[in-house]
């Protein structure tokens, strides 16, 4: 059945024509300027919920931080640690029969630039052992434990496996070497963080989501138009 509402452009004349593209293509810069106008109105409110979030967020972390002032240093007190630990403890956990809370500070290894003086020292020692197969093996290894991380950087953990691997050896310039990386070890606080859990009615331990990456929509709230179901519908 014919659409009554389309036009036959044959029975127009040519100033009609030319009025009806006009009309169209002011009816698409419309669109096009309402589309602009809602971004303008959106962007501004959304990121200005995100604003207040992280004040709250912060002022949140603060407050939980200072909860727990009194509570380490009563604690340290209390079990004799106050002043004798040489590195002090990363992170603490208190925990009730319902509840779970642990607060610190994370770090990345970093090293100074007296590291390379080690390594060169390390491995003039390691290619001194290369002598057959079985020794070769070795050396992969230990080099292995030299190998930095994809940022450049020693990983603490495998220079530690170096130092066990040192008293082995009981050769002076290895053990130096790896006294010198080991010396050089300076490690850069990255962030402070806090991390919740509770009980549920199942007894199972939940983690409390505190980013917006991790925090889940109400319940009842749907949002999948950015899915890959959504954009093949």
């Amino acid at each position: 059945m014919p659409n009554k509402n389309l036009i036959d452009p044959s029975s127009l004349t040519e100033q009609q024509l030319i009025e009806l593209l006009a009309a169209k293509k002011q009816t698409v810069q419309d669109n096009r300027n309402a589309y602009k106008a809602l971004i303008n109105s959106t962007v501004p409110h959304a990121v200005g919920k995100l604003m207040q979030l992280s004040d709250s967020l912060s002022q949140t972390k603060k407050e939980t931080f200072a909860y727990f002032k009194d509570v380490l240093e009563l604690k340290a007190e209390v079990f004799g640690t106050k002043d004798k630990e040489k590195t002090p403890q990363q992170s603490h956990t208190f925990s009730t029969d319902k509840y779970s809370i642990t607060l610190g500070y994370r770090t990345n290894d970093g090293w100074d630039d007296t590291v390379h003086e080690g390594i060169c020292k390390v491995n003039t020692f390691i290619q001194s052992l290369a002598k057959d197969e079985s020794s070769s093996k070795l050396v992969r290894t230990i080099f292995r434990l030299l190998k930095k991380d994809a940022k450049g950087n020693l990983r603490a953990g495998r220079v530690l496996e170096l130092s066990k691997m040192s008293d082995d050896f009981h050769n002076a310039d290895f053990t130096d070497g790896v006294k010198i990386i080991m010396d050089a070890y300076r490690p850069v606080r990255t962030c402070w963080f806090i991390e919740a859990f509770f009980i549920n009615d199942n007894q199972d331990k939940v983690s409390i989501p505190l980013s917006i990456s991790a925090v889940d929509f109400p319940n009842g709230f749907e949002f999948d138009f950015l899915s890959i179901d959504a954009s093949q519908s």
